[in-house]
């Protein structure tokens, strides 16, 4: 058969009507599993292939998701996204991905791109969003939540882990081992995942009456915080324990100790994480981690998104999923403490 085959030939084929042809084809759309079977088997035969873009324009919904990240190089976010795309797809959304830094001029170029494709929703993966940007897409109706970032004085959904409660986690376990100058190495301060993090530290150091004994700033870039773990760790007041803002910086840290200065990592220096990405559990770093649960994250995400496409009105969702304490072999595991 030569030229463009059309539904009404499929359906002809198959012995149903067009309207089953339609609803075959149409995620979520409820049709028998004999219609199925026969309307598949018509398609395949004759070569059909769905029009999604002129469904679409008679739907007014492209069933196209926009999906914005800053950086891939922390492994948490390929391993978030490819659970965000495979969760989509399977409740029939196309799935795009953007790729944006965190500066404003450049931001406002991608979600321009995006608004292009007549996207359902957006999800951003910490990405800022400015004023503008939000009233823009508030006005086309189209929703976007965050995840793995709040922003506050926009009024969108987000998705985090409880950044604050794991924080806290981490002063208290290495208080509990006995350790006397606790530093930190912060991410991008531009963050709320940083500020969260950093914050529930401090509360239960101050709250043992204890503070800071050295901080340093590694912006979530590993080389950074390699820099960052130099000018730390290379005096002789150095800290005997440090909690690093997110994994991807901590393999940094850990080889700097290791390989440039020399030291243990836990004999001298105990070192914590935040993420628990897959390479923590390796050999070479053996890494004590906050565990930030992706499934979860990913499934509360696509949950909000889809209710906010089908209703409009509904309410704006912030939810932060607890975050365990991974206790591995990079930090002096306290007496008494239940790995």
């Amino acid at each position: 058969m030569t030229g463009k085959v059309t539904s009404t030939e499929v359906a002809r084929r198959a012995g149903v009507s067009q309207s089953a042809v339609s609803r075959v084809f149409t995620p979520g759309a409820s049709a028998s599993k004999a219609t199925q079977e026969k309307v598949r088997k018509a398609a395949a035969e004759l070569g059909y292939r769905p029009n999604v873009l002129a469904r679409a324009m008679v739907s007014g919904k492209s069933r196209i998701i926009g999906l914005v990240v800053a950086y891939l190089e922390n492994h948490f976010y390929p391993e978030a996204l490819e659970k965000l795309s495979n969760a989509l797809q399977a409740r029939g959304y196309h799935v795009l991905i953007f790729m944006a830094d965190n500066t404003e001029a450049n931001i406002d170029h991608v979600f321009e791109e995006i608004l292009d494709y007549q996207v359902d929703g957006i999800i951003t993966a910490s990405v800022s969003v400015s004023s503008d940007l939000a009233q823009r897409c508030r006005g086309v109706n189209v929703p976007i939540v965050f995840f793995n970032r709040t922003q506050e004085g926009h009024g969108f959904s987000a998705v985090t882990s409880n950044n604050h409660a794991g924080g806290r986690r981490v002063a208290e376990f290495l208080i509990a081992g006995g350790h006397q100058r606790i530093a930190f190495i912060a991410g991008w301060e531009g963050a709320s995942t940083q500020r969260d993090r950093e914050a529930g530290f401090r509360a239960a150091l101050a709250q043992a009456g204890r503070g800071l004994h050295a901080r340093e700033v590694g912006n979530f870039v590993m080389e950074e915080a390699r820099a960052a773990a130099r000018r730390m760790f290379d005096r002789s007041d150095r800290p005997d324990a440090v909690f690093v803002a997110n994994d991807h910086m901590t393999f940094g840290v850990i080889d700097v100790l290791r390989s440039e200065l020399g030291l243990g990592v836990p004999e001298d220096v105990s070192v914590v994480g935040y993420d628990d990405v897959p390479p923590a559990a390796w050999a070479a770093y053996d890494l004590t981690t906050v565990r930030q649960r992706a499934n979860l994250m990913v499934e509360h995400t696509v949950e909000i998104l889809l209710d906010q496409i089908a209703n409009p009105d509904a309410p704006v969702q912030v939810k932060a999923i607890e975050a365990p304490l991974i206790v591995r072999g990079s930090a002096r595991i306290p007496k008494g403490w239940i790995r």
